[in-house]
């Protein structure tokens, strides 16, 4: 019996091995008792008892930066940005990366709404509809001032938690786990924040982020996420 699975163009799979090793493929074939997989630059064959599992990659496509106070819901993220001292840019970021904007987006976890919240996170905000846009951005802007004060501003490990969960960093030395998901998520919003904050900012982006205070400044105890602070 010969079954062929192909992904999406903008789709990839992960095939996870009972070894705990993930490998990313572009399309895979069940050849009897072998996985035939599909991967840039050539194939493999694996035996099927040594994979526990095909998973989606969710990828959404980035757009393209500009003001905040120009793109979807950037009334609420200038809110959210101000009432929790953390950049709108990276809020921007990380919804791009999450939902691309799409506030009725569900992955295969069940996270939900534009920040991507799972339901038991968003109960410990006291959100009554996930799926509302402006609970959804004040929760997961919420979570994500928590997270940058339990890190101490550290970017890196700020996204990997938020994607991860911050158990898996501190089980791995409080590191960004090494799960190709989570690192790929990590350079997804790095490089989005980055080329946002490349460009000469508008009035209202200095204005959104003029409110914050970093926390070398004696200021709140939620810290700021700017970019002078973030590597």
């Amino acid at each position: 019996m010969l079954m062929a699975f192909a992904a999406p163009a903008l789709h990839a799979e992960y095939v996870v091995l009972r070894n705990g090793q993930r490998l990313t493929v572009t399309g895979y074939q069940i050849l009897g008792d072998k996985y035939h997989l599909q991967m840039k630059g050539g194939t493999a064959d694996v035996p099927v008892e040594q994979v526990l599992a095909v998973e989606p990659e969710d990828v959404f496509t980035l757009v393209p930066p500009v003001e905040v106070s120009k793109e979807p819901f950037g009334d609420l993220i200038h809110a959210a940005a101000k009432r929790y001292s953390v950049d709108a840019d990276l809020i921007t970021s990380v919804i791009a990366a999450e939902s691309n904007f799409d506030p009725k987006a569900i992955s295969r976890r069940n996270a939900r709404g534009l920040m991507q919240l799972l339901p038991a996170t968003a109960t410990h905000f006291g959100v009554k509809d996930i799926f509302d846009p402006q609970e959804n951005i004040e929760a997961g802007t919420h979570y994500l001032s928590d997270l940058l004060a339990l890190y101490k501003n550290d970017l890196a490990l700020t996204l990997a938690a938020y994607n991860a969960g911050p158990e898996r960093v501190q089980r791995y030395g409080q590191r960004v786990p090494p799960y190709a998901e989570t690192i790929s998520y990590v350079r997804r919003v790095k490089n989005t924040y980055n080329q946002r904050k490349s460009g000469p900012p508008p009035a209202t982006r200095k204005a959104a982020n003029a409110t914050p205070r970093t926390a070398a400044t004696g200021g709140p105890e939620q810290p700021t996420a700017t970019s002078t602070q973030f590597q």
